[in-house]
């Protein structure tokens, strides 16, 4: 064999290889990338579980041995960012203290919890899974993509070190509020915060004049850790929070001790939303319209949502499921922009900002190339009430397709589509 024609074999074998590759397309879709401009007939390509382009059909060429996913008169958005849901799990701190910062919402999560495939049916693909509200910090929460697997391992988001992702979770106003050792005013609430991260600061401190020697380190404390990753910015707190006042409360503790914050519910944000924006904390918001709210949620608003943004706010929505059922997720948003919220910032609130909000933007939230391939195929505009979500994909592999009668159990209801659920109502039972 010639050298010229090995060096044709060569590029043969390899050309061969590249085009090996597990890929995906999506033709003929109305395509919404959240983070550029619609595109009326779009392509998206996917590879080996990433994005590897997305454009007009005219300007992305589809490998020949692509599988080809037919989406004419359908659409295409990313996957569903949900920062605050109880799906598998709301089991947190119990009512031995009020604080808990050692409890993790990981050693609750039932992988098996048919609230999955629920998710999965509203067109969701990750998840921050959190302890309830009923303790002023009742634990650390998980973040989770929906893939299918047989441990909460195998959902969870992991950092390099292969460590799981997640943050804390807090809460003031009416919920941990209760008899000693619960405080019994809001005033006294924020003392036992403030309390104990100051007992955090001294052990870190600590820790930090040991510099290395066992001798001279403090006794392991898992609370005092988690708090003291919180001090260090390392996590996310992530704040229950619905009053005005209570808001502002917030904000002054993240000013004393530095804590990165995300305000969730915020019922009363419209009422501070220049001090929130100027405090340049993002905005995790409800609109509780199943199956019913609290009195500290009274004067919650449709255009909280418009308000804040216009002021300079980052807002995503959440589900709180079941307080919104995860198959509804996208009504957050459409009645967002109901209230006078425009549809680039609502597309980006049950997408790319809920991303930006668990420090995951990198990976998820817009239909970017070398992003994770986790997208939503819909029947129609994610803001019209007659639109299905009839396909979730999540890294490449279709997680729910509504053509599939198992799994249109779980989008539409029926006998045994919920049976083994144990149902989250932060207003009932004390449920931590």
């Amino acid at each position: 064999m010639t050298r010229t024609a090995l060096l044709f074999l060569l590029l043969a074998v390899t050309a061969s290889t590249a085009v090996s590759a597990d890929v995906t397309a999506f033709v003929g879709a109305h395509v919404i990338p959240v983070d550029g401009p619609e595109i009326d007939e779009g392509v998206v390509l996917v590879e080996d579980g990433r994005i590897k382009a997305v454009g007009p059909t005219s300007d992305i060429d589809v490998p020949g041995n692509a599988t080809v996913v037919e989406c004419a008169g359908k659409v295409i958005m990313p996957g569903l960012v949900c920062t605050h849901s109880h799906i598998g799990g709301w089991g947190g701190g119990d009512k031995s203290d009020p604080i808990a910062p050692e409890a993790r919402i990981l050693d609750a999560i039932n992988v098996r919890d048919s609230g999955f495939m629920r998710a999965r049916a509203g067109g969701l693909t990750s998840l921050n899974i959190m302890p309830g509200s009923g303790l002023l910090l009742s634990g650390q929460t998980l973040y989770v993509k929906l893939r299918e697997s047989e441990t909460v391992e195998g959902m969870a988001y992991l950092d390099d070190d292969g460590a799981m992702l997640g943050g804390i979770k807090m809460a003031n106003g009416t919920n941990s509020r209760g008899k000693p050792p619960y405080p019994g005013t809001r005033s006294q609430s924020a003392a036992l915060v403030r309390q104990r991260y100051i007992q955090a600061q001294e052990y870190l401190e600590k820790i930090d004049r040991a510099d290395g020697d066992a001798s001279k380190l403090p006794s392991r404390d898992l609370g005092l850790e988690a708090l003291g990753r919180a001090l260090r910015g390392e996590v996310i707190v992530h704040h229950h929070t619905h009053r005005h006042d209570d808001i502002m409360t917030v904000l002054r503790l993240r000013e004393e001790f530095g804590l990165r914050v995300v305000l969730h519910h915020v019922s009363e944000g419209w009422r501070v939303a220049d001090l929130i924006a100027a405090a340049e904390v993002p905005c995790s918001l409800i609109i509780v319209d199943s199956p019913g709210g609290k009195l500290e949620a009274v004067n919650l608003a449709f255009d909280t949502g418009a308000i804040l943004a216009d002021a300079g706010v980052d807002i995503a929505y959440h589900t709180d499921d079941w307080i919104t059922d995860s198959r509804y997720f996208l009504r957050m948003a459409a009645m967002g922009v109901r209230g006078g919220l425009s549809r680039e910032k609502a597309l980006e609130s049950v997408t790319l900002a809920g991303a930006r909000m668990l420090d995951l933007e990198e990976r998820i939230g817009s239909l970017t190339r070398g992003k994770d391939a986790d997208l939503v195929v819909l029947s129609g505009d994610p803001f019209s009430v007659y639109t299905r979500v009839e396909q979730t994909w999540i890294e490449g592999t279709r997680v729910f397709d509504l053509d599939d009668p198992d799994q249109r159990l779980y989008a539409e209801g029926g006998f045994g589509a919920t049976h083994d659920q144990d149902v989250y109502l932060c207003c009932q039972g004390g449920h931590q």
